[in-house]
């Protein structure tokens, strides 16, 4: 038996008068060794909180443990008797160890320690300062010593500098220069041990002195270079005296090294200068490789001649080099922008041209890129960074842009405007002309040489700039494939303002198809090499550019162009079909008294679709626009029967039985004309649906009036609604008369009502009773076949037995919109139609 905890008030956390502190518990538990383990007594756990209804879980588990009680009664008083027993031995002991007598002697007994603690405080610190009177001595001998031995050693040094000075003033007075290196390097070293000691007079003089000797070294060595650089015979000076002199102002220091190589670059351009001034007409932009090849000759005499004395590692052809591209580089930028409009695209691509080629020379002969001797040869605090002479050119790239613009508007203007359809005839006609056994254009020559000017233009421009000129070509590259999907391709699928077909004229027109075809291919080969396009311009174009690159939208307009191109294609199979279904729509059923095979119509319809396909299926390259076309074909033909079928009412039981071996013929045909290669599960389930449908609608047109009941029974399981406004399309397309549909409606209304499961929609609901003739399917959105690579399937063929909308008629709003509002008047009609139904019944004589 357990007692319920829960009954008990949460115990608070406040401390009472007679609770122990948490910290004095733990204390008691160390001394008293209580250290609590599973096997503990919970009687002897020390807690503020104890917990009775626990400790008496414990000893009475279950109903059976009531019959130990006494036994834990008895248990329980026996150690109630130990720990009196305990308590009481704990208070003697602690009444003897509270004797006043011992705690006052323990007092006295510490008293005593901190005495004794004192005096040892006290006591070490005279031992400290006996120590340190006794080595105050020694330790002002130490340091005594240490003065002494840095006053030696910097005497010492001071000899050694003045020696070495002394010396060194008279290899100067000498010009020795390969004795002065060493002994300026020691001066320098051992003087800049005396920095510190500048506050001295004598060590200040000696350092004025250094720095003075600096100095006079280097104005003789601008002297003597000046001697062997102008090559003055009266004094010569030997190449071996100047190079020993270059080892000193390495000595000197970088800075110094530096100004020696700009004055020495400064003179070797000087007359560089002079020459090709912009203003001149040496300095022309036509006369770049003038400079070039002047600046070869100097760099030639620089490394036989005067480079010679220098050192290696001090790699002045590299300054020589970049202050001459520095040079050009401003004049290149000066000339350009003074050229402005009268810049042509070949003297600017002729000087890019002998600019990248000295450029490329460069790099050959030092074997490091351009930027990188640049780069290596830039002062610290220069102002500006150093670019490469093409770099000049970068901001004039505008005028290759608009020569390719100018290449690409002339190579594409005789298929343009008016012109771009007869020439797209003139190919087929051609082709057909010289063999007729030759095989057909698949893909229009102009989309080729379209691609592969991009390609030859792509590269050009990628080794001149990746940057901003790139770009911009990329965006010049997508204005012309806009401009050929759109002026092109489409607008050779549009047929010339003055074109009419005659009434009479209903065959296909077979060069209309294989144009449609090649548009097809040609439009899938643009958007697929237009992807590879994109992806070559990523490569080559620097880091900055590549997120901004994309030919998105100019793969979609292709995409479009081969939607329109499978439209034509539909226009063309409904406009042959036509005749055939004009001939059914027009057959008097009501005259009909017999089945007998097909209708005389069937066979023109089948042999035109089967012609028709079998032109299409080897021009189209890939297979999926081939099975978008049939998907939409299908769509086409089964709702043009379903128009024919509805103007030809009333049908009457023969008509409809007539109409369901017709249909029969025409699926059967529609299943077939794909082949067994292009043929999907997914267009064969679509073709059987749809054509389940119109088998259905045909199945209760044949089905007799009489009985009523068996009639209205056979709809609802047929077509599976209650619809008022579908059977009374049924009774329509019958020729019911007006007085015996009454009663039928009556009774379908009696007899739906019964029938709560039926759907109060169907198929039949949008089939319109009052078709116009089918719109031209100019767009294969329906398809389940997707034209985009990765986009999900479209609608099946035929989303309800309803006709296409009528052509050149207004589209407002989404399909959804539509659907909306066909469902609104779907439920008016019925409503009115049944009000109506009432008032004739209401209005009708009594019989």
């Amino acid at each position: 038996m357990a007692v319920e905890a829960a009954r008990l008030p949460t115990p608070s956390f406040r401390l009472r008068d007679d609770e122990l502190p948490p910290e004095l518990i733990l204390s008691i538990e160390r001394i008293l060794e209580l250290h609590t383990t599973s096997d503990t007594d919970p009687l002897e756990k020390l807690t503020n909180y104890f917990d009775p209804i626990g400790v008496l879980n414990e000893y009475f588990p279950d109903e059976a443990a009531l019959g130990q009680l006494e036994a834990v009664q008895e248990r329980l008083a026996q150690n109630e008797r130990d720990l009196q027993a305990e308590i009481n031995a704990l208070r003697e002991e602690l009444r003897k160890d509270q004797d006043p007598s011992r705690m006052q002697l323990i007092q006295e007994m510490i008293s005593d320690l901190l005495g004794q603690m004192s005096r040892i405080r006290e006591k070490a610190t005279e031992s400290e300062a006996v120590v340190r009177n006794i080595t105050k001595e020694i330790q002002v001998l130490d340091l005594a010593k240490k003065n002494l031995i840095l006053s030696m050693t910097t005497l010492k040094r001071l000899q050694m500098l003045v020696n070495a000075l002394s010396q060194l003033e008279d290899q100067i007075k000498e010009r020795k220069y390969h004795d002065i290196v060493q002994s300026l390097a020691a001066v320098k070293q051992i003087g800049q041990s005396f920095k510190p000691y500048t506050s001295v007079p004598r060590i200040a003089r000696l350092w004025r002195r250094i720095q003075e000797i600096q100095t006079e070294i280097r104005t003789m060595i601008d002297q003597d270079w000046d001697k062997f650089y102008m090559q003055d015979p009266a004094k010569p000076i030997k190449p071996a005296v100047v190079a020993d002199a270059c080892l000193v102002l390495d000595v000197l220091g970088p800075e110094v090294r530096a100004q020696f190589i700009e004055r020495y670059v400064a003179l070797e351009l000087k007359e560089y200068r002079r020459i090709f001034r912009a203003t001149d007409e040496a300095g022309q932009l036509d006369n770049i490789s003038r400079r070039f090849a002047w600046f070869r000759r100097l760099l030639q005499t620089h490394e036989t001649e005067q480079g010679r004395v220098f050192p290696a590692e001090w790699k002045t052809g590299w300054f020589l080099t970049a202050k001459f591209i520095e040079i050009t580089r401003d004049d290149m930028t000066a000339l350009l922008s003074k050229a402005g409009s009268k810049l042509t695209v070949k003297q600017l691509l002729d000087t890019l041209a002998e600019t990248m080629e000295f450029e490329a020379s460069v790099v050959k002969k030092f074997s490091t890129p351009v930027r990188e001797i640049l780069k290596a040869t830039t002062p610290v605090n220069a102002t500006r960074p150093s670019k490469p002479i093409t770099s000049a050119f970068e901001a004039h790239m505008g005028v290759y842009i608009d020569a390719q613009d100018k290449i690409l508007s002339d190579m594409l203007a005789q298929y343009r405007g008016s012109k771009s359809r007869s020439s797209l005839e003139a190919i087929s006609t051609s082709s057909s002309a010289d063999d007729e056994g030759a095989p057909p254009v698949l893909v229009l020559p102009s989309s080729t040489e379209l691609f592969y000017f991009y390609a030859q233009t792509l590269d050009q421009c990628a080794r001149l700039f990746t940057g901003q000129p790139l770009y911009d070509l990329c965006a010049l590259f997508k204005k012309w494939l806009r401009i050929y999907a759109e002026e092109v391709l489409v607008q050779s699928l549009r047929r010339p303002a003055n074109f009419t077909r005659k009434s009479v004229d209903t065959r296909y027109d077979l060069a209309e198809l294989k144009n449609a075809c090649t548009l097809i291919n040609t439009a899938d080969y643009c958007q697929t090499t237009a992807l590879e396009l994109e992806e070559n311009i990523r490569e080559k174009c620097d880091e900055a550019f590549k997120e901004k690159i994309t030919l998105q939208e100019e793969r979609d307009l292709f995409v479009s162009a081969i939607s329109a191109a499978i439209g034509v294609m539909l226009r063309e199979l409904e406009s042959a079909i036509e005749s055939p279904f004009n001939m059914l729509s027009r057959t008097p059923w009501t005259t009909v008294k017999l089945v007998s095979g097909q209708s005389a119509y069937v066979q023109d319809l089948l042999s035109i679709i089967e012609q028709i396909a079998e032109a299409v299926k080897p021009l189209v390259e890939q297979k999926k626009y081939i099975r978008n076309y049939f998907d939409k074909a299908a769509s086409t033909v089964l709702a043009k029967f379903t128009n024919a079928l509805v103007k030809s009412r009333p049908l009457l039981e023969i008509g409809a039985e007539q109409l369901l071996i017709d249909l029969q013929a025409i699926k059967a045909c529609l299943l077939k004309i794909p082949g067994e290669a292009l043929t999907t599960s997914n267009y064969t389930k679509s073709v059987n649906k749809h054509t389940t449908r119109l088998e259905a609608l045909l199945k209760v047109i044949v089905t007799p009036v009489d009985p009523a009941e068996g009639f209205i029974l056979n709809y609802t399981l047929v077509i599976g609604d209650a619809s008022f406004s579908n059977f009374q399309k049924i009774l329509d397309l019958k020729g019911t008369p007006k007085a015996a549909q009454n009663d039928l409606l009556d009774s379908f209304l009696t007899i739906t009502s019964t029938k709560p499961e039926l759907e109060s929609t169907s198929f039949l609901s949008s089939l319109d009773m009052d078709p116009g003739s089918i719109a031209n399917l100019t767009s294969p959105g329906s398809s389940r076949v997707s034209l985009i690579p990765g986009a999900t399937a479209g609608e099946s063929i035929l989303a309800a037995l309803s006709s296409p909308q009528v052509a050149n008629a207004p589209s407002t709003g989404s399909d959804g919109v539509r659907s909306d509002q066909a469902s609104k008047r779907e439920v008016f009609s019925d409503f009115k139609r049944f009000v109506s139904f009432g008032l004739r019944r209401e209005t009708l004589p009594p019989s």
